[in-house]
């Protein structure tokens, strides 16, 4: 009987071991084999304070307990457990579960801290750890997807954030153009109204030729852009088509932006400023006027300056001035000679070689000449050795020498206010002030660097500007001297020459092939012209208060308007070639204009080039 009663129980525990289920962990119901040693057989989780029976199984102790009272056999093997009172606490199991507890726990908070980034230990030290069991595989899992999913959700948030932000920009820049464009427009609607009753009213003023009043002129196709129209030439006596009513329609066609741009600085600032309005429009129908006043050079007179045109020497004019009636110019240059002729005779003249009324030579080459604006005859010159020398123009004698310069002498110019009074510029890093009656400099400016040119203010006894090889034209007042009064700062090579427009304003020019419009009282620039060649030579620069005309280095002449960037009219040398040069193309000879001066009062300038060549020219 007892044998069978073993036999059955062998049997019932063969078919149980067959069908148990695989051993799972409590902690996600995963498969995991190594953690089989303290997985209970009744609840498969980890065993909680582990009980051992007498046949040598390890439970929970609640697990244990209840299968005894449903049956009194073993669980794992079958085996008679009489009593409850046959169950064992297993202490050595117990301990060992502890730590595997702990163990597990600290992985646990490992992970956490890592997806946090309050870990120390990498991530890929982690994810490849071999303590790393599946439960907390799956767990990092799900860590990892949820803040996969969180980081998505941000993105896409913010993505939408930066959209809204960008559209709402663009809607904003969009409104305040819409609204300056709406401001825009009603000036311009206000501008027409005002242009439409001068029109009529000038018709009506006019009625009895009303029908003429705008000029039809000729087709400004039929313009073939020749300079030439004087004594003699193709053109002389027809009438200058390059003024009619088409010409100047092509001319704003040609330079609309630059005049769009000047209309609303113009009109917008009168607005600002709360003036009245038709201030800025006559003021802008002025500047208009100018701009297309005129379309083209026409050639008054040709002269040379050169002493031997038929050699390779060199002949740059370097200075020209008109005296202070305009009767007569200086021309001067690397020659050492300065040439004085009179203005009438040169452009009546229809003679292919004029002759100077008088002539002085010098021991130097010469920089610079200006005349007195108080004496007629009195005429400065500076040179490369550092001299100044006062002229009698008309009899060709020196009245004075001044030579306190160390270096090369660059300008000299008159005071117009004060007779006596002129000052010079030089390489020496100084510029010195001195009067005709004394023998020696009455004042002295220290500079920095090189000065390459001073220009007195023309309504100003006490204010005086120079510009310099840093870059920079500084503006002084005679009565501090310790301090410049403004430093114009925005060209990137040596300032070669400034001039006054005016009282108020100031045109520089340098070897960054620019020119730059100050106001003597901002220290930003007002407008930077382009378009002509300068990076190494002196080139020339003369104003009459609204156009600007320079030499460039490509042999031509430019003229700017002082309302607009780039350059009105441009007159092209011809190229003189010598007998050494004969053989050279025309790109490879080096030519450059070389000094140019306005004769004031009218639409007339004299320019010259590195040859030697000299030009009376008339704006048409």
């Amino acid at each position: 009987m007892a044998g069978r009663t073993q036999q059955q129980a062998d049997r019932t525990r063969r078919k149980r071991s067959r069908t148990l289920p695989p051993v799972y962990t409590g902690i996600s119901g995963s498969f995991e084999d190594k953690d089989n040693d303290f997985v209970c057989p009744i609840c498969f989780d980890i065993i909680e304070e582990a009980h051992m029976t007498k046949c040598g199984h390890t439970f929970c102790y609640k697990c244990i307990k209840q299968s005894l009272e449903n049956s009194n056999r073993c669980p794992k093997c079958n085996y008679l457990i009489e009593s409850s009172d046959q169950i064992f606490p297993n202490f050595t199991l117990n301990e060992l579960i502890m730590k595997h507890r702990g163990k597990l726990e600290e992985k646990k908070i490992k992970v956490e801290n890592n997806v946090h980034g309050g870990g120390s230990t990498s991530w890929y030290d982690m994810i490849t750890e071999d303590s790393l069991d599946l439960p907390n595989v799956n767990n990092l899992l799900e860590i990892l997807q949820t803040k996969k999913q969180k980081l998505e959700a941000d993105n896409q948030l913010s993505q939408h954030m930066i959209l809204k932000d960008f559209l709402h920009n663009v809607r904003q820049k969009k409104q305040e153009q819409l609204d300056q464009l709406q401001k825009e427009l009603s000036l311009i609607d206000e501008d027409l109204s005002k242009v439409e009753v001068m029109i009529s009213e000038t018709k009506r003023k006019f009625s009895s030729f009303a029908d003429h009043l705008v000029p039809n002129g000729f087709d400004v196709a039929t313009d073939n852009g020749s300079q030439d129209g004087f004594n003699g030439s193709k053109n002389a006596g027809k009438p200058f088509f390059n003024t009619t009513h088409a010409a100047r329609r092509k001319k704003v066609d040609q330079h609309y932006e630059d005049l769009e741009q000047c209309y609303f600085n113009i009109r917008q600032k009168k607005l600002f400023e709360f003036e009245d309005k038709s201030n800025g429009l006559d003021e802008f129908t002025e500047s208009l006027s100018k701009f297309t006043r005129f379309s083209s050079f026409r050639p008054l007179a040709t002269l040379s300056y050169a002493s031997d045109m038929y050699n390779g020497s060199s002949n740059i004019v370097s200075s020209i001035e008109f005296d202070r009636d305009c009767d007569y110019f200086a021309i001067a240059g690397v020659t050492r000679k300065i040439k004085i002729y009179e203005y009438d005779t040169v452009i009546k003249d229809a003679v292919d070689i004029h002759y100077p009324v008088h002539e002085m030579v010098c021991n130097s080459k010469i920089s610079c000449v200006t005349w007195s604006s108080y004496h007629k005859n009195l005429l400065a010159s500076s040179d490369y050795e550092g001299t100044i020398t006062l002229w009698d123009a008309f009899t060709g004698q020196t009245s004075k020498i001044f030579q306190e310069h160390e270096k090369r002498c660059w300008s000299v110019d008159f005071n117009r206010m004060d007779p006596k009074l002129l000052a010079s510029g030089s390489d020496d890093a100084k510029v010195k002030l001195w009067s005709t009656n004394t023998d020696h400099s009455i004042a002295c400016l220290e500079a920095k660097a090189n000065v390459c040119c001073v220009y007195f203010n023309p309504e100003s006894r006490y204010h005086l500007a120079f510009g310099s090889a840093d870059h920079c034209v500084h503006y002084y007042d005679l009565r501090n001297t310790k301090q410049a009064v403004m430093v114009f700062k925005g060209h990137r090579k040596a300032v070669s020459y400034c001039k006054f427009l005016n009282s108020q304003e100031i045109v520089s020019a340098s070897t960054d092939s620019q020119l730059k419009l100050w106001e003597v009282s901002k220290p930003s620039c007002l407008r930077t012209f382009k378009g002509h060649t300068n990076e190494k030579n002196f080139v020339g620069l003369a104003t009459d208060g609204d156009y600007i005309a320079c030499g460039s280095e490509n042999n031509s002449l430019f003229v700017y308007y002082k309302g607009l960037s780039k350059q009105l009219l441009t007159f092209k040398f011809e190229t003189v070639k010598s007998v050494l040069e004969k053989n050279k193309k025309e790109e490879e000879v080096n030519e450059f204009v070389s000094a140019v001066s306005w004769r004031p009062g009218s639409n007339v300038m004299v320019a010259a080039n590195s040859q030697g060549t000299v030009k009376v020219l008339e704006m048409v």
